[in-house]
């Protein structure tokens, strides 16, 4: 174990760990049959998990109203803490009309197994258009953001949270690596500048570069794709994770590279969401966090670097991460390289970039992207999935 100490403080300072000791699980579990029951969709299980392992820090809880308002009108929590993205616990009006402030309250999961406490501080309504305008920059319904806020309940309840037990998660165990075994993996390692990797897609060729600049100028490079709940038309994460192995096999220092999940569920809030990404990556111990094009979005929605701006909204060292920008990439066929248009002399014909569709009309007549879009092993592996799966969607 190295003695030198963490290079990057978790954001707020501490890192929250709401897992309920023993006794506060044996106490909670003694009332199971007695605390009334509220039951969580995906998104809001991933939301209990990343609060209780600290991911979330310095949130205890989901949000009480004047954090809810002060998050959706500034970016920022009442504390002053900088915080894009709302994490609120949604119920119908039937639901939270018999819950009692001051009371715990039993969270199940959506097969009814019951998971966690929140303590019941407040219970309050809120503007479902005011949120989709400000957090996701439209209102339109089918933003996948937009439709998942407009279906949830009216009420958002308040409160700390405690999850029961933290268990191993039941596709990639080997990977799930919390908060505080990263940053004690990142000193065993003597990484003092770790940079984050957000993806929520198979890596291919241009991610692979902006990847291995960022490695250039830092100790170690952190991979951690989300695996929470994702939108239809996303790529299923077994078949990423396959990817991401591949890749790192192959390609990759295999001592400068941990791959590991994020259980988040995906908001696609394009710009709100590259700073609500960078602060988990905070506390999960990275120092620099990669921003490439039209992070976290989704269709026309965000402007091409519109992620990459909404940095300059915040005052220097207020967010406590570097941010790594990188403009998009491409294969370039004159110089016979990974590049973008700050390296590469080519014109738009001389650059090798394949859109999604493309893509999947490639591997349904059996035809593999070319070497210079995706690597041939993961090419393949995303092939094989295709034909196994039926219909199974390919985005780029």
């Amino acid at each position: 174990m190295s003695n030198q100490k963490q290079t990057i403080a978790p954001h707020g300072g501490e890192l929250v760990n709401r897992i309920a000791t023993p006794a506060q699980r044996e106490e909670f579990l003694s009332k199971a049959d007695y605390l009334p029951r509220v039951q969580l969709d995906e998104r809001a299980v991933s939301d209990l998990e990343m609060i209780a392992i600290g991911a979330f820090s310095p949130l205890t809880g989901f949000l009480n109203q004047a954090d809810y308002n002060s998050v959706v009108d500034s970016m920022h929590l009442e504390s002053g803490a900088a915080w894009s993205i709302p994490v609120t616990l949604s119920v119908s009006e039937d639901v939270a009309a018999p819950l009692s402030e001051g009371s715990y309250i039993r969270l199940d999961n959506p097969e009814g197994k019951y998971i966690g406490v929140l303590l019941l501080t407040e219970k309050y309504t809120y503007n479902k258009e005011r949120e989709a305008i400000k957090v996701y920059r439209t209102d339109d319904e089918k933003h996948p953001g937009v439709k998942v806020l407009y279906n949830q309940g009216s009420v958002h309840l308040a409160g700390d949270v405690w999850l029961l037990e933290r268990e191993q998660h039941p596709l990639f165990p080997k990977y799930q690596i919390d908060p505080a075994a990263s940053r004690s993996l990142f000193l065993e390692k003597g990484w003092r500048t770790i940079v984050g990797f957000q993806t929520r897609n198979p890596i291919h060729r241009a991610h692979e570069y902006i990847q291995k600049c960022a490695m250039e100028t830092v100790d170690g490079l952190f991979l951690h794709p989300l695996v929470g709940a994702t939108k239809e038309d996303d790529i299923p994460a077994d078949v990423r994770m396959r990817c991401y192995e591949i890749l790192l096999e192959n390609y990759y220092p295999k001592d400068r590279v941990i791959l590991a999940i994020n259980p988040a569920a995906m908001r696609y809030a394009g710009p709100r969401e590259a700073i609500f990404h960078a602060l988990v990556r905070k506390n999960y111990g990275c120092t620099h966090f990669i921003v490439g094009r039209d992070h976290a979005g989704v269709g026309d929605y965000y402007g091409t670097y519109d992620a990459q701006y909404i940095f300059d909204e915040f005052k220097p060292k207020e967010l406590g991460i570097t941010p790594m920008m990188f403009e998009h990439a491409f294969f370039c066929l004159r110089t016979k390289q990974m590049a973008t248009t700050k390296t590469s002399p080519s014109t738009p014909s001389e650059r090798v970039h394949l859109s999604g569709t493309k893509v999947r009309e490639m591997l349904r007549s059996g035809e593999l992207p070319p070497p210079e879009f995706s690597r041939p092993e993961v090419a393949a592996e995303l092939a094989r999935a295709m034909h196994v799966g039926v219909g199974l969607p390919i985005s780029c």
